[in-house]
Order: structure tokens, then sequence, then C-alpha cells
């Protein structure tokens, strides 16, 4: 069976910890996900990149998409995204050429802007004195698309300064330029690397490499005007900005220039979701969802999923469900049938060329039903389709 049709379905993984199990049983699971995801013909598989979470083991992209590249033979496999500036450029075009080198035409690059700089400044001002705030913008619903208002919240930054502090990044240290860390990564695999005397530089595990560089953002900032600019596709997030994803992928459109690489915008959008037979089941097991969003938006980290019965057990305050009201009522839970409904509708209202699929569930099986429920109810909505046009509605240009 192979997903198909006018838009293709990716995954984003971020291997998740099982409940009472470790990260080794994450990593295994994640190659698991992925030999399946193979199986049911999606076109790419990504792993995130989380630092000092108990509930994620994947930390290491560049590693880990080389052994889900060697355990599968056609998936395309890659980054969601390689953090700059916790990889430098020249560790990341290294890694992933690397990989490329044994799995040509199969590896994506996927960049993300982590403004630890940024992050750092805040934790070190003074909290904003007790003020009424201005009230939030009401959700939108765009043409059947839910478009919530931010989530406001000051979480506990204290990770990202740790984290800062191990990578050694300091609050006084000039932030790096985004737009100039891309152009190294392409001038490494381009070959016009240069010293500042103007030597070239020779990057032979970069140079020449069988892959695409990807920018991934979650705003209509440097992210979306990088990748538009440099002709890059683009990756945008509905699953966790859900408020922001319309104006992001805009902001690309709108920069975007021509590139050897890319001849027009290409923009996947990511979704958060859970399919299981039954719209109650579904529901069941999407029940933890709401304390692993709490968890990473109080600084706690992203932890092992709860069970679902734990969930259900679980008291919740207004000021906790107002923090993570935004991702619970954008995450796409229900039957197949109700899943690809409202997929359809995100990708129509975004113009998406492409979707990127996320799932977490407490038991690995039923993140791989999920996958395959999806995937089957996805090929046959594309089959239902009249006429076979729509697959031109979309051109890929250059990126596979």
């Amino acid at each position: 069976m192979t997903v198909h049709g006018s838009i293709p379905l990716s995954i984003l993984d971020l291997s998740p910890v099982p409940h009472g199990g470790t990260g080794a049983d994450a990593l295994r699971n994640s190659v698991d996900l992925a030999r399946a995801a193979e199986r049911a013909g999606y076109r790419r598989y990504w792993v995130a990149e989380h630092h000092l979470a108990s509930g994620v083991a994947s930390s290491s992209p560049g590693v880990l998409v080389g052994l889900i590249a060697s355990a599968t033979s056609r998936i395309r496999v890659g980054s969601a995204a390689v953090q700059l500036p916790v990889t430098s450029p020249l560790q990341a075009v290294e890694q992933f050429g690397t990989v490329a080198a044994l799995h040509p035409g199969r590896v994506d690059l996927g960049l993300g802007r982590f403004d630890l700089h940024k992050i750092l400044r805040l934790a070190g001002s003074a909290p904003a004195p007790d003020a009424e705030p201005p009230p939030l913008p009401p959700a939108r619903v765009v043409d059947g698309l839910l478009v919530p208002p931010p989530a406001r919240f000051r979480g506990d930054l204290s990770t990202y300064v740790h984290l800062a502090g191990l990578i050694g990044i300091r609050p006084d240290d000039p932030a790096p330029d985004y737009d100039a860390q891309v152009g190294s990564i392409l001038d490494f695999i381009g070959g016009a690397a240069r010293r500042p005397d103007g030597t070239p530089v020779t990057v032979p595990a970069a140079e020449g490499a069988d892959l695409d560089v990807w920018i991934l953002g979650s705003s209509a900032g440097e992210s979306a005007r990088v990748a538009g600019t440099r002709g890059l596709p683009f990756a945008a997030s509905y699953h966790t900005s859900p408020s922001t994803v319309l104006d992001t992928v805009d902001a690309y459109r709108r920069a975007f220039r021509p590139s050897a690489r890319l001849a027009a915008p290409y923009v996947v959008v990511s979704a958060d979701v859970v399919v299981a037979e039954t719209q109650e089941r579904a529901e069941r097991l999407a029940a933890p969802y709401a304390q692993w969003v709490l968890d990473i938006r109080t600084g706690v980290g992203a932890r092992p999923y709860v069970t679902p019965e734990q969930a259900a057990a679980r008291e919740w305050t207004p000021a906790e469900r107002a923090i993570v009201a935004d991702r619970v009522e954008t995450q796409f839970v229900g039957t197949p049938e109700a899943v690809v409904d409202r997929l359809t509708t995100l990708a129509r209202v975004t113009g998406a060329d492409e979707l990127l699929v996320t799932t977490i569930t407490t038991d690995h099986a039923d993140r791989v039903r999920s996958t395959e429920l999806l995937a089957d109810a996805w090929a046959e909505h594309a089959g239902a389709r009249t006429g076979s046009t729509a697959q031109e509605s979309h051109p890929e240009a250059s990126v596979r």
C-alpha cells in the first residue's frame, strides 16, 4: 500500500521514552516505526532534537538518521531539526553528508534556529510587575481550520540555561547570524567555503553531498525569511505553534526567491495526530498529551507519557488548562476518516505541499497502529478524488 495523491504524508518522531521503559527502548521503537512508515508509503521520516528531557531519546539526530537510513531502504530520512547553535554548521553538514554518502538521494538536513541567547536574556531579566495583561485575541476558524490564540505563560527556563552552560554559551556572547550559518552549510556542500584570507576550505564529507537542506520555523520571523530568500524548502509547525502557522507560511512565500535548489516555494506543515479504530479509543490514547505539553511548557521537560488511566484521574486547574489549550484543541484525534478530514482542511488552508504528522502514545504498538490506519485512510481518500490532475497541483520542483 502506498500513500499517494496530491499531498504526501511524512512523519516526525521524537523517540518518546515509553512508560516504564528506557532511552534504548525508545530508539529501538523509532527504528521499528520507521520501517512501518516505509511499508505504509510515507515519504519522509524525520527525527527531532531535544536535550535534557527524560521522556525524549532523540538528542542526536545525525546519529539516529544514520541508524534509521541503514534499517530502511526507500523512505527519505532527516532531521526536524538540527538545532543551531547547539550543533555547529560544520558538524551538521559533516554528519548528514556522511550519511548521504552511503544513502544518496534519501537524506534531508533540516535546520532549526534555537535562540539560546534570547532565552538567557529572558532568564536573567526581572519578571514583569503584576499588572493586568492585554486581552488575548479570540480564536479564529479560517475556512474550517482552528487558529487559536497563543498561550500566555512564562515557564521555568532553568533547563535551557543549564543546556547553554553545557555547550559553552554565555549570556554576553553575541548571538550567531542564522542566515550566515545556513549560508555556511550551503557553501560547504557547494564547495564554495573559504577561509578569511580567501583560501578554499575542503570538507570531503560535505562537498557535493546528495542531500536536501530544509529550514524549519514556527513564526513569521528569521527562519521563514532565510528559507525564502535562500530558495529552500520550509517546514512550518501547526502542532507546536498553531496560532502562528498562517502568518509563518505567508512570510516564507512572500520572501521566496527561486534558487538552483528550488524553483518555487515548497511548504510542509506539521500536525499532532492520534488515530484509532473508534473515536472513544483515540481520545483515550490521546489523554496523556496535555500533561506532556504542560511539562514542556513549564520547564519540567518532556517526561514519559503517563497512562491513559493516570491522565483521566488528574485534576487540572484553570491556569494549567490555559497553558495547554492551544495545543490540545488543535491535536487531531479520532477515527481514520475524521483525522483525514481535518488534515485535508489543514493542507487546504495553509496551502501545504506535504503534511508532517507526529504521534505519541503510551504504548508503542498504538503509535504504530495509528501510523498504519492513517496511511490506509489517506490512500483511500486520495484514490477517491475525482480525476488524476490533483498530483499536478502541487509541483515539488527539486524537492524529492
